[in-house]
């Protein structure tokens, strides 16, 4: 038999996820660390808001310029001092302790600052948020995309950073309905910082109702936690022995064998190493460094510079145009997420750029017709081209910077390339916050023409460099990078291991081993398996491709 005809499509559930119950469990759960993103989002979105309320402003003396900048980047630099720590508490105590600890630390930043009484104390409450918040963005999505079922892995991964939105729409919305309430009051500020403290908790209370990741128990020696944890909420029987778990296992040890042939000592020197490795590093940095310097950030963190520089000054009409737009970006990310595994990542990624380009183009001519000639209808104008320009950035980046990320990688250095990326955009995040306002009040509308010309640069590297990953497991995505050979192995092994598990049923109680050598006979097999233990209220065989495709399909991706 070819070993390219095991792929995870032969033992997957078929039909809809919300029949099967483990997976309905699992997906409830996960949840709790796609919380992480919501809160991200929030509080890199939270100084953006604040600076529309004028209570903020004559509170802390209408902060301009550097301090303005060091405001805005003050939870990147306590991201940064925190990025060395992350990926060794991820890969020595587990992603769930490491998102318990991210959550503690925020909550003690959010006390500090929801209490702040002066810019220097706000501004060290911001740095200890950030330091807390990288914790937790190094374990969540490799607890989500370690643990998620294998055929969600690629909607939830990117549903993950699209739920980031969630975050900047709550704190849009509550500055505008403290302003609306509050007014002058300095609890028109200090009402949406102390918002920030609802993921935290939550997490701190639930997150050790969350399986940790099967990739980190079987890489710790702790087979028989990982095997149980897949045999509950990824098999239709919560038997060990069900093919899909006993390939998954499979793939895992066989991934973390090679993994430690390959690497016996890893560090970030292995993120380096070999060519493969290297491919794999100048895609993840340069689609960290494209996240934030595709002009995105002009509106993410100085939205009030930005509608002030085509004449829009009112704070409540200010408000209302960032948190529509919160609302806009959602939408759009969500719609990327959701269109991941039907389009694939390349196309996306493709689209995303295109459109910016376009877009961003129309918006630079736009602010220079205002500032240039006063022209009102290009003010006008220019507020739909800010939102048609995040459609395309957000079908793409917004989803799938993470997801991308962690497909390509590894498990062995998982966690450090992904503390890599987070560097490399907490960096040009910075960059981005403390260089943005000078240049605007520098040169202005000017300005935007320098992102036109990095948009160009962006998109050449895109089509030449992105590869596709779609229908893949995680180690069979991580192969590609490293020839041919590995993922025929991976498959292989696992399909082996999985038709060798295979039993049965002779009678009540009564289970006999046989070995297959086909998919048809596995499928055939395996049919009578979970008709035996599960009924075939839970579970049917299928009559032709699924909504994941055919076998046929995935092997030609």
């Amino acid at each position: 038999m070819s070993p390219a005809e095991w792929t995870v499509i032969d033992f997957i559930h078929r039909g809809p996820w919300w029949r099967n119950q483990g997976i309905r469990v699992l997906n409830l759960l996960l949840i709790v660390p796609l919380l992480t993103a919501s809160i991200n989002g929030l509080d890199s979105s939270l100084v953006n808001g604040l600076q529309i309320l004028p209570a903020w402003q004559d509170f802390f003396e209408d902060p301009d310029g550097k301090t303005l900048g060091l405001i805005s980047a003050a939870q990147v630099i306590g991201s940064i001092a925190g990025l060395p720590f992350t990926p060794y508490s991820s890969d020595h105590l587990g992603r769930r302790p490491t998102l318990f600890i991210g959550a503690l630390v925020m909550l003690a930043g959010v006390a500090l600052q929801s209490s702040a009484t002066g810019i220097g104390m706000f501004i060290g409450a911001r740095g200890l948020i950030g330091f807390g918040l990288t914790f937790a963005l190094n374990a969540a999505p490799l607890l989500i995309t370690e643990l998620a079922y294998p055929t969600q892995r690629g909607k939830l991964t990117s549903i993950y950073n699209a739920s980031w939105y969630f975050g900047s729409i709550l704190s849009a919305w509550t500055c505008f309905g403290a302003w609306n309430g509050a007014g002058t009051s300095p609890w028109s500020w200090r009402i949406p910082t102390l918002v920030q403290a609802l993921g935290p908790i939550i997490q701190v209370f639930v997150v050790w109702l969350v399986p940790e990741s099967p990739r980190f128990l079987v890489a710790k020696g702790r087979e028989s936690k990982a095997a149980n944890a897949l045999a509950r909420f990824h098999s239709v029987t919560g038997d060990e022995r069900d093919p899909l778990v006993v390939f998954e296992m499979a793939q895992i040890r066989h991934a973390l064998k090679m993994e430690k042939e390959a690497a016996q000592n890893t560090s970030f020197s292995t993120l380096f190493a070999t060519p493969g490795n290297r491919k794999r590093m100048c895609i993840i940095i340069a689609l960290a460094v494209f996240s934030q310097w595709s002009g995105n950030g002009l509106v993410s963190y100085y939205i009030n510079l930005v509608l002030e520089g085509v004449g829009i000054s009112d704070a409540g009409t200010k408000a209302a145009i960032n948190g529509g737009l919160q609302i806009w970006n959602l939408v759009a990310a969500m719609s990327g997420a959701l269109l991941v595994d039907k389009l694939g990542r390349r196309t996306l990624f493709i689209i995303s750029n295109v459109g910016m380009l376009i877009d961003f183009g129309a918006w630079t001519l736009t602010t220079a017709l205002f500032n240039s000639l006063h022209d009102a209808a290009a003010a006008k104008a220019t507020i739909p081209f800010i939102f048609i320009f995040y459609f395309f950035y957000d079908i793409a980046y917004t989803p799938m910077l993470i997801a991308y990320t962690l497909e390509i990688l590894p498990f062995n250095i998982r966690a450090k390339g992904f503390a890599v990326m987070n560097l490399v955009v907490s960096l040009t995040l910075a960059f981005n916050q403390f260089v943005n306002p000078w240049a605007l009040d520098a040169i202005g509308w000017k300005y935007y023409l320098v992102y036109c010309g990095w948009l160009i640069i962006e998109l050449v590297f895109i089509v030449v460099c992105i590869i596709e990953t779609k229908g893949r497991t995680l180690e069979e995505t991580a192969a590609l990078f490293d020839g041919e050979q590995q993922p025929q192995v991976l498959m292989q092994t696992g399909g082996e291991a999985a038709t060798m598990s295979m039993c049965v049923p002779r009678g009540p109680g009564i289970w006999i081993q046989e070995e297959k050598s086909t998919v048809t006979d596995i499928m055939e097999m395996h049919d009578a398996t979970l008709r035996h233990v599960a009924g075939p209220s839970r579970y049917s065989k299928p009559t032709g491709d699924s909504e994941y495709g055919s076998s046929r399909d995935w092997e030609a991706l």
